[in-house]
Order: C-alpha cells, then structure tokens, then sequence
C-alpha cells in the first residue's frame, strides 16, 4: 500500500509538472482534446502508429522554383513524423500515455531559449536525415536539449534544412486555410543558403556568389559559425518546427485529418504556380518574415503563403513598371497608407549601356513603421535594411540614431530654401551622405558605405560593396503595404475624401456670384479699355 501510494504520488506530480508547463504557453485544453481523440480506449493511450500519422509530412510530387531540386528531398519528408515520435515521444505499454504525451509536447513547444530551439531543430533534421539513410555530419554530445553540438554541414544540407522548415510552414498555412491538399511549392532560396556560406567559409574561399551553384558547393560550415547565423540572420527559424508541431496535434482533432490529407500528386493549380515578375518571390518574402517576430512577419507570410496571385498581389501598393517611374507617380499610390511598409529596389551595376556580361544585379529593401511622410527632415522610429539578392543580410536598427527613413518631394509653392533639401528617398545616414538615396525620377540609387551610418547595423547591401559610393541603375521598385487590412481601409477612405476634394475644386457654382454688371472683373475690363471714360462715382 505504501509502494502505490508513493507511486501514484510520484506519477501525479509529474503529471502536475508536465501539465503546468503545457497551461503556461495555453495549450493544455487543446492538448487534451487532441489526446482524448488520438488516444485507444482500451489502454487510454496513443499508438504509436497514430502519433506518426499525426506528423506524417508526404507530398508526392512538389513543385521547385529553383533550378534543381535534391532527389532526396521527398524521401525526406517521409520519415519526418516518425522521427518526431521517436525523438520526444516516450512509449509505454501499448502505446505514448498522457504524461509522456504532454512532455513531448514541451520538447517541442515549450518556453525555452533560443538556443535550446535551434538545436532541438537540427536534433530534428539530424535524426530525420538518418532515417532516410542521408549523410549529415552533426555529432550531439548529450540527448539535452541544450548540449553542444559537433561537426559541419554542406550548402546542401543547409538547403535541405530550409527547405525542410518551409514546407512545416507551407503545411501549417494550407492547414490554416483549408487547403491540406494543396500540393507542395518549394521556392528559390539561394539567396539564405549563400548567406549562410559567406558568412560561415573562411575568408579566403574564393567563392563568387554572381555566379554560383548551390548544390555544387563543396564548402564545409562549421555548425557553431551557422548557429551563429541563424540566430543573427534567421532567428525565426525554430518556430517553424515547433508551429507545426502545434498545429498538426491541433489538427487531429479533425476527424477527416489522415496522413493522406497533406499528399497530393496534382494540388491546387493557384498554389503551385510559381511567383510571377514580381520583385517580391516566396523566398524573398519567407527570408524576410524569418528576421521578424512582430505582426509584420504574418503579413509578409501571406505574401509567401498566398493561395492564389491575387491573394498575393493585394498588398503591392507600387510597382514602377506597372504605375509608372519617378516619386509623384510613387506618391500618389501610396499616400495616405499609415503602416508598415517594405520597399524593394533591384539595380544593376556594371557596362550596362554596352551590353556586356558584366553587369551585376543586385535587390535591396527597407522595412519602416509607419509609412511615408512629406518631410525636408529624416524620420521613423524603427526599421531594418536588407541585402537581398543576391546574398541576403538583414541590417536592424542600432539605436544610436534615429536617422530611419527621408522622403521629400518637390514644395508645390515658390518657398524660399537658404539650402535647397534634396529630392527623393533616402535610409540611414545624414543629410547628404545617406546611405541609400533613391533619386525623384527612380532612375539612380546611390548607395555609400555603411561607416557614414548609425541608425542601421553595418554590412554590405551587395556582394564588393567597397568603401567608394555606388550609384547605380534602377530597373524596378516596388513597395509593399504589411499593415493589413485596417490601414489598407484608412487609405481607400483618405483616397476617396481627396478626390472628393478635388472635385469640389474643380466644379464653379455661379449661383454664388453676383451679377456680371456687379463684379470687380468688370470693373477692371471697362477701366483697362477705356481708361479715360467718366464714371459717376456711387454714394
């Protein structure tokens, strides 16, 4: 009697343990529902087999926007769930009991660090890559969450792992929208693998990104120099995993919900086209929500994410090859709207008159708060910059200034300026030395290096920057609204009541004068004719 009872009081403690740290993230009643779904009657526990199936992650014929796509990819894929369960699900007799169910749980979705989150996420992709018999060279000192992890990883592998955590992202979307057999779009990603590269190869590598093979890359990373990165450039990446870990579980509590669900060999034709001409692709996008952890980083999800081209195009306020060049046309798409923004601005650099193979495109972007403004002063209070293609770097804002963002257009009246203010766009820096400056006809963007800026952390905005100012030639600008719904409405209506406006302007009631004989234009057309005309003056 005294063994049970301290049996069951050790059990009940741990399950108190495991329970309170499931309520602290809000996820207790929906793990209980989930277990009272997945779980056998017969032994109030859930099979092993059914736990698999909750996480089986199978798509069997994806679509690639990159040039080339890994034969083992899907395989990959294949052995995903399984390697879940094997990993943070304890089994007991006659299956995972709700104790061990919870706990699992917490491995996976609980509050810990940042560094707990990432290696639990290579634990994952290590453990997945042995179970479909793939080389990985990572050695875990210790089954800790928080051990220290060896060895070194190839382009490829970082490619892989990408892609891995895009396509959890991609099913946890599908899943959110309906849409579970929407079939699997992988974007082009080339641009974080080669961040990654660059900034985990030794210095003297000899790599040319302008023109580079991701997977033919032989270079060796060092897992401590990416971990490093991934928690400066990526530091979203984790919740990947544990997003989807959440959202299958809460899944099941669907009773159609089968492994089956997220397979397709055809898929929904809107969600496997690949991104059209725009600046913004699903990669581009994805790279960018993965620096964030705000409201922003979901609008630009819906971006990555969109089920169909117009759910995508939505946010786009300004395109320059759609509403036309220069900062009026510019201002007249994206006037009024009070929220966040990103622009975009691809250049190339280069013998481009000459039609030589030299020339360098390169994209860069800006994330503001709170939209664009009419002013002779820079603005903001926060921001980042981008290097986005084609190696991407992100560039927070460092605090020290608060030099953000600079628009200026043309004063519409003749207003007398001791210094004439420059015209255009402008991030980071001071006034004539900003360190990016968009031209009022967008067809230059100077960029100077980032020693001349305090408000955004240092970095190159494209690969052999050097010291010298860049100016360069603009061939597209775009920018994006991520301030959802809401602003977009406040702008619609600011836009209407201005045209309202302006109409009213234009219209002339001539009800409201008085007669022509009676009007000072008159008077002032008869003395210029006939100045010397006697006019009896009225008493």
């Amino acid at each position: 009697m005294g063994a049970s009872s301290s049996t069951e009081q050790k059990v009940s403690m741990e399950q108190r343990e495991a329970e309170s740290l499931a309520a602290s993230t809000g996820a207790l009643p929906m793990l209980q529902k989930s277990f009272s779904r997945l779980a056998n009657p017969q032994t109030n526990a859930v099979p092993i087999r059914t736990l698999q199936q909750c996480f089986c992650l199978t798509y069997e014929n994806p679509v690639c926007e990159a040039p080339e796509m890994p034969n083992s990819f899907p395989s990959l894929l294949d052995n995903l769930g399984s390697s879940i369960v094997d990993l943070f699900f304890v089994p007991e007799e006659g299956g995972v009991s709700w104790v061990e169910f919870v706990r699992g749980y917490n491995k996976c979705c609980g509050r810990m660090s940042a560094t707990m989150s990432l290696n639990t996420l290579l634990r994952v992709y290590a453990a997945t890559m042995a179970k479909a018999s793939l080389p990985l060279k990572l050695e875990f000192e210790s089954d800790d969450a928080d051990c220290k992890i060896n060895g070194s990883l190839l382009a490829n592998d970082v490619l892989i792992l990408l892609w891995l955590c895009w396509t959890m992202s991609w099913n946890v979307r599908m899943l959110r929208i309906s849409k579970a057999k929407a079939n699997l779009c992988l974007p082009e990603i080339s641009h974080l693998v080669l961040s990654a590269v660059t900034s985990c190869a030794e210095v003297n590598s000899g790599l040319n990104v302008w023109h580079c093979d991701v997977l033919g890359l032989e270079v060796q990373l060092l897992v401590g120099k990416f971990l490093i990165w991934a928690f400066k450039t990526v530091p979203s990446l984790p919740d990947c995993f544990t997003q989807f870990v959440h959202a299958r579980l809460q899944n099941s509590l669907n009773p159609e919900d089968e492994c089956a669900s997220s397979s397709s060999s055809v898929g929904d034709i809107s969600s496997t086209k690949a991104c059209h001409s725009n600046l913004l692709t699903r990669g581009r996008a994805w790279a960018i929500s993965l620096t964030l952890r705000s409201t922003i980083s979901e609008e630009i999800s819906r971006v990555c994410f969109a089920s169909d081209d117009d759910a995508s195009d939505a946010n786009l306020l300004y395109q320059s090859s759609l509403h036309g060049r220069g900062l009026n046309r510019f201002w007249s798409n994206i006037q009024g709207y009070r929220g966040p923004l990103l622009m975009l601005v691809s250049a190339s650099t280069g013998d481009a008159y000459e039609g030589s193979t030299n020339v360098r495109k390169w994209i860069i972007g800006a994330v503001m708060q709170n939209g664009f403004e009419n002013r002779d002063l820079f603005y903001g209070s926060s921001g980042s910059l981008y290097a986005i293609s084609p190696v991407f770097h992100a560039f927070s804002s460092t605090g020290k200034e608060k030099n953000f963002v600079y628009s200026h257009l043309h004063p519409t009246g003749k207003i007398y300026e001791p210094q004439k203010k420059p015209v255009g766009i402008a991030f980071g820096g001071t006034m004539g030395n900003e360190r990016i400056f968009v031209d009022e006809d967008f067809s230059r963007v100077t960029i100077r290096h980032h020693a001349i800026d305090k408000t955004y952390h240092p970095g190159s905005l494209f690969p052999d920057q050097g010291f010298l100012p860049v100016e360069a030639l603009i061939s597209e600008v775009e920018v994006w609204g991520l301030g959802g719904r809401g602003s977009k409405e406040l702008q619609n209506s600011y836009k209407k009541r201005e045209e309202l406006f302006t109409e009213q302007r234009r219209k002339v009631d001539l009800k409201t004068f008085a007669s022509w004989d009676d009007s000072p234009e008159k008077m002032m057309m008869d003395m210029v004719s006939n100045p010397n005309a006697v006019r009896r003056e009225d008493r």
